[in-house]
């Protein structure tokens, strides 16, 4: 799978933006309702990628920074990935899984210390595929905290997280 950073509004991720929003709706009875800005997924605040098979897009992801902290434990230095998806007919061939790790070598690269998503119940595969890779259930935060359905992991990078630790290092160094 060749991988592209494109806009959140470029055509081909606009067409699989719709897909994972009908696959919403088959599961859950409605769209995901998170309000979401393409200006969110644009470096610096961000980045959306798609996973391309013989010129064919078969797979999106994104994150976005957490710019302040909010009353649900996010904060600076937190990534919330966003529209993970695959195509029915890629599924099952390891592509998610590459593209969830891309979007981590990313976000640590960008000095982002956590990957923090929100999933549902309905998404047992998708559930699955972020405990494998190790993320944790958190408390939920967001559009659906509260939500039965709703399902919130975080995973520190370790890239990330040692850039923290330099950093507060440095600053304690300096302060001496």
């Amino acid at each position: 799978m060749e991988i592209r950073t494109v806009g959140y509004d470029h055509p081909d991720a606009v067409r699989l933006t719709a897909e994972v929003q009908q696959e919403y709706v088959r599961r859950y009875g409605e769209q995901d309702l998170t309000p979401v800005d393409p200006a969110q997924f644009r470096a610096p605040r961000g980045l959306f990628v798609l996973g391309y098979l013989d010129g064919e897009p078969v797979c999106s992801g994104g994150w976005r920074i957490v710019a302040e902290a909010t009353d649900d434990g996010l904060g600076p230095g937190d990534a919330e990935l966003k529209r993970m998806y695959t195509v029915p007919a890629a599924r099952g061939r390891g592509l998610a899984r590459r593209m969830l790790r891309h979007l981590e070598a990313e976000a640590a690269r960008a000095g982002l210390r956590r990957v923090v998503l929100e999933t549902g119940t309905e998404q047992p595969e998708a559930i699955a595929l972020y405990e494998s890779e190790g993320y944790a259930p958190i408390p939920g935060f967001g559009y659906y905290r509260g939500e039965p359905n709703s399902r919130c992991f975080a995973k520190v990078l370790a890239a990330g997280a040692a850039g923290a630790a330099e950093t507060r290092v440095s600053a304690e160094c300096r302060s001496v």
